[in-house]
């Protein structure tokens, strides 16, 4: 189901869209946890992006598995894209309960500077952070399997 599109493999074109959803969503997760007051205007980006990543994950290993069929074994690529989506989840839970707490505290007219949020904030800025390593840590394998060999080969090969 996940395999071509037009003849093109579906995987790569997927992956681009994570590769830009998930560090948008990661850079609006920490912006949001340590500037309280942008958590409202922005909170909701944040959290679709992060939730538009996650939908995109299981499409992402799906055609990869597609793809491997097609032209092999991607190394350690594809158990790194597998794991990619608990950090996802975890940035989407992390974002989603800044927002929901921000909110929450704006409604009873309490400080949102409570202790809970403020461990939130923390927690959100670790998975931010986690998320944003495993992004790399994905790519870089994609790549090195894709393009290792042409981009270690002298010109002209």
């Amino acid at each position: 189901m996940f395999d071509l599109i037009n003849g093109i493999p579906l995987h790569p074109l997927v992956v681009h869209a994570i590769v830009v959803l998930l560090p948008l969503a990661t850079l609006g997760t920490i912006a949001i946890a340590i500037r309280p007051r942008w958590r409202t205007p922005y909170g909701p980006l944040v959290v679709a992006a992060a939730l538009a990543a996650i939908v995109l994950c299981p499409v992402a290993t799906s055609s990869g598995e597609e793809l491997e069929r097609r032209v092999g074994d991607p190394g350690s690529h594809a158990a790194l894209g597998d794991q990619l989506v608990w950090f996802a989840l975890a940035l989407l839970a992390s974002s989603a309960l800044l927002v929901f707490l921000q909110r929450r505290g704006a409604r009873s007219l309490r400080s949102t500077s409570t202790p809970m949020l403020t461990i939130v904030a923390v927690v959100a800025v670790i998975a931010g952070l986690a998320a944003g390593v495993q992004v790399y840590r994905v790519g870089d394998s994609g790549a090195r399997a894709a393009w290792g060999e042409v981009a270690d080969g002298a010109p002209g090969r």
